[in-house]
């Protein structure tokens, strides 16, 4: 099994003056939901979500060799113009990785990114966005440690993905995602993001994802505060045996095809993130009134058609309608007859189950 230490960047066997690279990350939803974490940023209990496709961040890297290696040294843009309020992330971000990435301080870097998704929309740019920035940093050592083997360069780009936003590492490679480890998925681990390692049945094929944009403001709540929350949980110990029972039932679902268990395990899964927020100290709720009316409708919908919609939600307002490629027509015709009302200025956004990132 694979350590911290493991991922230390071994002695560079060539140089580079100076470059750039590009990728595109995406972003992605849990289905089996993580809250809480220990230190490092490793997770309470294990998760797994589905790539995204169409909601992506764009980050381009250039970078040139400097003289003095004493700190980090970096420009950021974002939509093209400097964003000075992003800039101690990164800072932060490049601290955490140093000890893995030594390399970093011999650089200058001008970080360019943007999203396909609209800002402050209340879709979380996080993971996508600490994913692309990963993909490109090991595009770089990859420069620097040409032998380095395709599978440590994915493991190692989610492993730094998850040092910045812990979800980003599940935004590295593959259409499903599991993070934390877990009896029986082979492979996985706390440290990094691993592809599901089963054949998925064809009825999540090009699964659909349309998020209906609810609340675009900010939240009263931060993730980071919300995890912390769990460290004192009186339902914490139960939370995370659970996980570890839904991850082995959606394990078997998602190779099974069936359609009704995954309906079961998504939504119990977003009202118990949900339940955990509202039965911490100090509580909050981050649904608002439209998102109940929302999931309601969508009930009464499944049970007039029976057609497999369901929602699962992150940790807001926002209601992701999942369902299946060949229902797209009668499905979106409800969202647009039925749902957009509660959707903040009518906003949603379509997206497909996708692969991971890519390099532009």
């Amino acid at each position: 099994m694979l350590s911290e230490k493991d991922f230390i960047a071994n002695p560079l066997t060539a140089t580079i003056e100076n470059g750039n690279f590009e990728w595109s990350a995406p972003s992605n939803i849990a289905l089996v939901k993580y809250w809480g974490k220990k230190e490092h940023q490793i997770p309470a209990n294990p998760s797994v979500s589905f790539t995204l496709n169409n909601c992506k961040t764009i980050t381009k890297l250039a970078f040139a060799k400097k003289e003095n290696n004493g700190n980090f040294s970096f420009d950021l843009l974002f939509e093209g113009k400097p964003k000075e309020d992003f800039k101690p992330k990164i800072q932060k971000f490049f601290e955490r990785i140093e000890m893995y990435c030594p390399y970093l301080k011999s650089y200058h870097f001008t970080i360019g990114t943007e999203n396909t998704f609209p800002h402050s929309s209340g879709i979380a740019s996080s993971a996508s966005g600490m994913a692309a920035l990963s993909m490109n940093i090991m595009s770089l050592e990859k420069a620097l440690n040409p032998e380095m083997t395709d599978r440590y360069f994915y493991q190692k780009a989610s492993f730094l993905a998850r040092l910045g936003s812990g979800s980003a590492c599940r935004s590295v490679k593959g259409s499903v995602v599991v993070w934390g480890d877990h009896a029986e998925i082979d492979g996985s681990s706390d440290l990094f993001g691993v592809a599901f390692p089963s054949k998925i049945h064809s009825n999540f094929n090009n699964y659909q994802d349309t998020i209906l944009l609810v609340d675009k403001g900010e939240k009263l709540v931060s993730s980071t505060v919300g995890h912390d929350l769990m460290h004192n949980h009186p339902f914490a110990k139960q939370r995370f045996a659970q996980a570890h029972q839904n991850l082995s039932a959606i394990k078997a679902v998602l190779e099974n095809g069936n359609l009704n268990e995954f309906i079961k395990i998504t939504e119990s899964e977003a009202l118990t993130l949900h339940a955990m927020m509202m039965t911490s100290m100090p509580y909050f709720i981050l649904m608002k009134p439209s998102t109940l009316e929302i999931i309601n409708r969508i009930w009464n919908f499944r049970s007039e058609t029976k057609i497999p919609v369901c929602f699962t939600l992150d940790a807001g307002a926002n209601v992701h309608v999942l369902y299946p490629e060949n229902d797209i027509e009668t499905v979106l015709q409800f969202i647009k007859d039925e749902l957009v009302g509660y959707c903040q200025n009518g906003q949603y956004i379509c997206d497909v189950i996708g692969t991971g990132s890519i390099k532009l």
